[in-house]
């Protein structure tokens, strides 16, 4: 059976990265492109190493006939899809890639994306997206909220130690690096080549970082109690990846076990031996997280290490890999293409 697919935001990096990885999808059929900004061009103009792929042209989002259409794919600006997806056919299954539906509480959604939430029936029945935790919710989900990149991976290096009780609640720290594609493809001063590169910076300071958002609802719901993690995002200048390094107080070898233990079955996950670090040039271009754990020089504490694709596995991989559930396919399906190495 083929499912036709429609992707909204088509022209970005993570509308790119979907349609590069559903080229490979044995049952998936990209119906329709939007990017209003380019709407009338084709893939191939907008993105020259997708040009051997059969796509159609890009249109406007009100041009599309949802008529037929199993599943749309939403990969549109903040404080854009929550309009866009309110409007869209109420029988149509949705994976949305922004941060409108992350936050189930209206007033959280507020106080870190600065304005009322536009389409609040909507965000109480989305369910997040870290596929790992939420695969039965998902399955039977209408709209499926992807998450943050940076909150995914700091999610799978630190959601299992927390449900296992085996780190201090109140003393995790979250060092985190991030590509410049995770801040998009509009024009911005500060990711010009002369402002970024020979170089990097912290931002987000003091707790403003709004995937921070995430972390305080996903680990405190965990946990039965408030968790308020310690979290500074560092902007590198690579294209591709996160590298995230939590400190955490927990002996070593348990948090290891732990985590292995976690991942044992998951497809995607690989925690590495004890003592080896991951890199995030070894998941480049694919679906996959690695995660390792070493002992600190002081004792009784660890240091976990996660490193994935902030466009795939952080983003556009995962939107795929929930789509896979919804649409009943294999969860793996166009997903298990190899990193890119060097």
């Amino acid at each position: 059976m083929t499912h036709k697919i429609a992707i909204l935001g088509a022209s970005g990096y993570t509308g790119a990265e979907l349609v590069r990885l559903i080229a490979t999808h044995p049952s998936i059929e990209i119906a329709a492109l939007a990017a209003n900004s380019k709407a009338g061009q084709s893939m191939a103009a907008v993105f020259p190493h997708l040009r051997h792929l059969d796509l159609p042209d890009l249109v406007r989002i009100e041009d599309i006939d949802f008529t037929g259409i199993d599943l749309c794919f939403c990969a549109l600006p903040h404080k854009t899809s929550q309009e866009v997806i309110a409007a869209l056919p109420r029988d149509l299954r949705i994976v949305d890639l922004s941060a409108d539906f992350r936050l189930r509480d209206p007033a959280d959604y507020e106080k870190w994306y600065g304005n009322p939430h536009a389409a609040v029936e909507m965000q109480q029945e989305a369910v997040y997206g870290l596929t790992e935790f939420y695969r039965d919710e998902i399955r039977s989900a209408r709209l499926v909220a992807g998450t943050g990149c940076n909150a995914a991976t700091g999610q799978y290096v630190l959601r299992p130690l927390i449900a296992a009780g085996v780190i201090d609640l109140d003393d995790i720290i979250l060092d985190l690096k991030c590509g410049v594609s995770g801040a998009g493809r509009s024009l911005k001063e500060n990711l010009l080549h002369a402002e970024l590169s020979e170089g990097y910076h912290a931002y987000a300071l003091g707790g403003t970082h709004r995937h921070l958002g995430e972390f305080d609802q996903e680990f405190s719901a965990i946990a039965g109690r408030d968790v308020r993690i310690q979290f500074t995002p560092h902007l590198i200048p690579a294209n591709r990846g996160i590298l995230a390094t939590g400190y955490v107080k927990g002996e070593a070898q348990t948090v290891h076990d732990v985590l292995a233990k976690a991942y044992a079955s998951e497809p995607f996950i690989e925690v590495l031996p004890f003592g080896e670090a991951p890199s995030t040039r070894h998941v480049r271009g694919s679906n996959f997280c690695h995660i390792g754990v070493t002992a600190d020089r002081i004792a009784g504490r660890a240091i976990v290490v996660g490193a994935l694709d902030n466009l795939t596995k952080g983003s556009s991989g995962q939107a795929l890999q929930n789509a896979n559930l919804i649409l009943g396919e294999e969860e793996t399906a166009g997903l298990m293409l190899a990193p890119v190495f060097p």
